[in-house]
């Protein structure tokens, strides 16, 4: 049997106040779709989802 071990990486641009206040936005979608795809991340052996907003940088688009 193989093991694989997977990432999602992504950026969402949010137009909020504060950074926590982007943060939480963003949680509240991700956990909805999660809930709603329950069966889907258990099987995929899903155990951890994070993300941390930022100011984006002069490199960045």
């Amino acid at each position: 049997m193989y093991k694989v071990h997977w990432i999602i990486d992504g950026v969402a641009d949010i137009e909020k106040k504060n950074q926590d206040d982007a943060e939480a936005a963003i949680k509240e979608k991700i956990e909805k779709f999660v809930q709603e795809n329950s069966d889907f991340f258990k099987n995929m052996g899903a155990i951890a989802i994070q993300g941390k907003a930022y100011l984006p940088g002069k490199d960045d688009k």
